[in-house]
């Protein structure tokens, strides 16, 4: 059974304090996880105000549409004006 993961690398704007950081990061958590029914969680860069690692994982019978899903995911992160998407990981076990 295929296994999706996705790794983000964000740069946030005009997140000064880690309650700015994670009051933003937590309500796109919890969009992201119900629209796209996959888990997701902070990964990294817990204590940078500016910056955030994002992990979220897809299981699926089909390899290809846990692919396409998390292509998804990264097109709705890439279009947001609170965060620039630096880079990601993604990968299909």
């Amino acid at each position: 059974m295929p296994v999706g993961i996705l790794r983000v690398y964000l740069r946030l704007y005009g997140a000064q304090t880690l309650k700015g950081k994670r009051s933003v990061l937590e309500g796109l958590l919890v969009r992201l996880r119900r629209e796209f029914n996959v888990s997701a969680a902070e990964l990294g860069e817990l204590d940078n105000p500016e910056r955030a690692v994002l992990g979220f994982a897809h299981l699926s019978n089909d390899g290809a549409y846990s692919d396409g899903v998390l292509q998804r995911i990264l097109e709705r992160l890439e279009g947001s004006r609170d965060f620039c998407v630096e880079g990601h990981e993604m990968e299909v076990l």
